[in-house]
């Protein structure tokens, strides 16, 4: 743990570090502004209280961060479960590398779940550019995050990627800490969930030399999230729109605020976090001879197959399916007031975009997409 220090400007803060943070926010008046609200109304006077009885970053997640999120999600959630039956030592700390759905809740959610169930939460990994305000860097740290570095030029996008594989590698086998991180930078816009090589090659930069073992230092563990509604669906629509008709698009700070709030604050249903088996025992499979693309490559493939093949399927994925297919391959699946409803709320999402040149029917074709893709994926991962 004396190498803890090298990592200073990325990682989560510690124990000893929570009462200096804790200070640092109740003092802040956007946090305070925040606060209230994201807690449901209590008196700040009473969250500052709490909070500055909280000595460990453990307490700090007990008393505040766990309530948050339960408050947060209470009225647009109908039910969240995990099923972490395929995880065989509970005790070892392992990379659970999954889809990416919601920019804030996928980990959160997945971590009140590890703590529901007695289990270490989670590290993860924030993108600096969501950390728009101090006190969000400061309480996305004292929660467990550390810092992805985006935006770089080559050279120090290089150097950031191989300080933060270091410390992932570090957080694995010297703090024995758990991590959850996407298979890919950035939420898939279309629900096709496909495992980017890069984040592999990433991951493996700090471990030895070998990429085998490098990769099983981590122990990957395929998760897959499956919400039955996708709030951010119509924003994501918008977006692709944005950006057929723009080249040059790109959002802006405000466009990632508004998916944050709309994400955590909007209608998902139910929620279902599946993990498959770690990946050493298919890591050891791969042919010895096989050259390092190959090898990615491979890893990359299984992951993803993992994820599609423990997906669950809802109503609305099957009836976007047979929708998007002119079929009724999947009408066995879902009622006629199900199928119904689910064209309700399309066309609601889509009255949500205001945007100049609106096409109708592409943005109806690309929230269609996005809940058709993974009974397409999970039926061919079967």
């Amino acid at each position: 743990m004396d190498r803890i220090h090298e990592f200073d400007n990325i990682r989560p803060y510690t124990d000893e570090e929570v009462p200096q943070i804790v200070e640092q926010l109740v003092n802040d008046e956007a946090f305070k502004s925040a606060a209230s609200h994201i807690l449901g109304g209590i008196p700040f006077e009473m969250v500052a209280a709490i909070m500055k009885s909280c000595k460990t970053v453990r307490e700090l997640q007990e008393k505040i961060s766990y309530k948050a999120v339960l408050n947060a999600v209470k009225n647009c959630t109908d039910d969240i479960t995990l099923d972490i039956s395929s995880v065989k030592e509970k005790d070892k700390a392992y990379i659970y590398i999954s889809n990416h759905r919601d920019i804030v809740l996928d980990s959160s959610l997945l971590a009140i779940k590890l703590f529901e169930q007695g289990l270490d939460t989670v590290e993860i990994g924030i993108g600096d550019n969501l950390l728009i305000y101090p006190w969000i860097r400061n309480f996305v740290r004292i929660n467990k995050a550390f810092i992805v570095k985006r935006g770089l030029a080559m050279r120090q996008q290089l150097e950031a990627s191989t300080e933060l594989s270091k410390y992932i590698h570090f957080a694995i086998t010297e703090k024995k800490q758990s991590i959850w991180i996407a298979q890919r930078e950035g939420r898939a816009k279309d629900s096709s969930d496909i495992t980017q090589e890069s984040v592999l090659k990433m991951m493996a930069m700090g471990g030895s030399k070998d990429v085998k073992e490098s990769l099983k230092e981590l122990n990957l563990m395929p998760l897959n999230i499956s919400y039955e509604y996708d709030p951010c669906d119509y924003l994501k629509a918008k977006e692709m729109q944005l950006k057929r008709d723009n080249a040059d698009y790109k959002k802006s700070q405000s466009d990632d605020l508004e998916n944050m709030g709309t994400g955590i604050t909007g209608y998902k249903g139910r929620i279902t976090f599946k993990t498959a088996e770690c990946i050493n025992g298919f890591i050891d499979s791969l042919p010895q001879d096989m050259s390092k693309p190959e090898l990615f490559k491979a890893i990359a493939e299984h992951i993803t197959k993992e994820i599609h093949r423990n997906y669950t399927l809802y109503p609305c994925n099957y009836i976007a399916f047979d929708m998007l297919n002119n079929t009724e391959e999947c009408s066995g699946m879902y009622t006629a007031e199900q199928k119904s409803a689910f064209k309700k709320y399309l066309e609601g999402q889509i009255a949500k975009i205001n945007i100049p040149n609106k096409d109708e029917e592409f943005l109806k074709e690309r929230i269609l997409t996005m809940y058709m893709n993974p009974v397409k994926n999970y039926k061919n991962a079967q």
